[in-house]
């Protein structure tokens, strides 16, 4: 009886939360409504200052717990709708940020409340399984349903994870365990390995390293931020490990203007990254593995020609090396390809893929030849998150269904050639503009520029976000559609038109 009522009760409170959807808000777009109806709010409205009084008393209170320096507001997510993100004050913005690219397909879709309305899901949602030893018995099936159904070329394998950073983690523990196995061939593991390891010495634990580049961001616990290069705040007093730092290409724009430029530059940074493989051979801290992000997010919007990461798979593989692609900003469909490194046009793009943010969970694609020998070895208590697979499947639905992919290529085009306008008439407040897909960004002249922008911009009803020195960057929704740029571009036209 006690669970046929706590099932009622659930059915109940998501029910009138989702009548309460309905009523609350309007079609906005009436060609979105042929595909499936696309409920939101008309525009921004705003009744205060951001952060607002209650917002700031909020602040005032958490900073009694913690460090809530980095708060920018509290937010009424009951109320927030597709792109439309509400305050703790009743602000409501349209959000371009999503929550730093995290929110695939809008605040509470109602495809997504439907699958938390459905009594068979209430138990994924209520139990959190130790999945390395006792998963649930549809597991393989929701795995199937979800992430294999977007696994990028050749990877086979995958592994959940919790978010972004442990994925990374994890897949650097993966890539020493098989190159340590490479160089063991069929000799076992010895003694002196197992008793070495125990007190963090060689050769149990070999001075391998993973060679990463300038400007890069791939997480912030501690493996993670010997590759992480993008902000001084992130590895400031934290112990790191010696391993190489390559130069990644810094593109002149427009990049039609600049084409031998930057095949000079790229060429560069290329021979650089060879050049650190052999030093720290040399070294004895052979490069295990080379990691990446196709579009350098965190350290500012940094982009390459296709040909480069094409160069940089070559490269991996001639020194035997693993390649890692972190797309756990750049994956779920944003740049107009599922996978950013889509873009590169190859048969063998990687051999390890890591994901999170959009794609609900955490985790990492791999090859076959990547998979760990022996239990426990890539492990840890929850290794994911049943729930979020399930919520996977039913975003991917949508991003099919709805073709949101192709909408973000559409909607994108449309905000890029407004900033490039933009530029055009403000080239003292804009430049550099680039992106693919929603994916995009400019620079503003400096940081103080980029700061005032951002909160002009959030009190006129716009969230938008900050990356690398001085470059603000974009990150809708797979459901921000053209008439949402429009409205953006209009809004930020007349920030830029005023700006004293």
């Amino acid at each position: 009886m006690a669970s046929l009522l706590l099932t009622r009760q659930m059915t109940n409170a998501l029910q009138q939360n989702n009548r309460f959807f309905l009523l609350g808000c309007r079609c906005a777009s009436q060609a979105a409504a042929k595909k499936n109806v696309d409920f939101e709010y008309d525009g921004p409205l705003m009744k205060t200052e951001v952060p607002g009084p209650k917002s700031r008393e909020l602040i005032k209170q958490l900073n009694t717990i913690q460090n809530a320096d980095a708060v920018n507001f509290f937010c009424n997510y009951e109320d927030s709708r597709g792109n439309y993100l509400v305050d703790v004050d009743g602000n409501r913005m349209l959000d371009l940020y999503s929550q730093i690219s995290s929110i695939p397909i809008g605040y509470n879709h109602p495809a997504l409340i439907k699958v938390l309305q459905q009594p068979h899901n209430f138990s994924t949602f209520i139990n959190r399984p130790a999945l390395g030893i006792l998963p649930p018995e549809n597991f393989t099936e929701k795995l199937e349903e979800s992430l294999l159904t977007i696994g990028p070329k050749g990877l086979k394998n995958v592994i959940t994870m919790s978010c972004g950073s442990c994925s990374n983690e994890n897949a650097f523990k993966l890539t020493f365990m098989w190159y340590r196995n490479k160089e063991r061939g069929l000799s076992g593991v010895t003694k002196e390995e197992l008793e070495s390891c125990m007190i963090n010495q060689s050769p149990g634990c070999p001075d391998y390293s993973i060679l990463s580049f300038m400007g890069g961001f791939h997480g912030r616990t501690l493996g993670c931020l010997a590759t992480t290069h993008s902000k001084a705040i992130h590895k400031l007093d934290i112990p790191s490990f010696d391993w190489p730092i390559a130069p990644f290409p810094r593109l002149k724009y427009p990049l039609e203007q600049f084409v031998k430029e930057n095949k000079d530059e790229e060429a560069r940074c290329l021979e650089e990254v060879e050049d650190l493989i052999v030093k720290y051979r040399k070294k004895k801290k052979t490069v295990a593995g080379i990691i990446v992000e196709p579009i350098q997010s965190e350290g500012g919007d940094n982009h390459a020609s296709d040909e480069f990461f094409r160069k940089l798979r070559d490269i991996s593989r001639k020194h035997g090396c693993a390649f890692l692609v972190d797309e756990v900003q750049t994956g779920g469909g944003a740049t107009g390809k599922f996978w950013a490194h889509e873009h590169w046009g190859m048969d063998d793009p990687a051999d390890v893929v890591t994901f999170s943010k959009k794609m609900m969970t955490g985790g990492f694609f791999h090859k076959a030849e990547l998979r760990p020998d022996a239990p426990y070895r890539i492990f840890n208590t929850w290794l994911g998150d049943p729930s979020k697979n399930l919520l996977l499947a039913e975003v991917l639905n949508v991003i099919k269904r709805e073709d949101l992919v192709t909408n973000a290529v559409q909607s994108g085009k449309v905000l890029i050639d407004g900033l490039l306008d933009m530029q055009s008439r403000y080239p003292h407040l804009i430049s550099r503009v680039r992106g693919k897909g929603t994916f995009c960004s400019f620079d503003a002249p400096n940081d103080a520029t980029r700061t005032k922008l951002i909160t002009q911009a959030r009190n006129k009803g716009v969230v938008l976000g900050g990356c690398g020195d001085k470059s603000i960057r974009f990150r809708p929704t797979l459901v921000f559609k053209e008439h949402h740029a429009h409205l953006f571009l209009n809004i930020f036209n007349n920030i830029l038109a005023d700006y004293k």
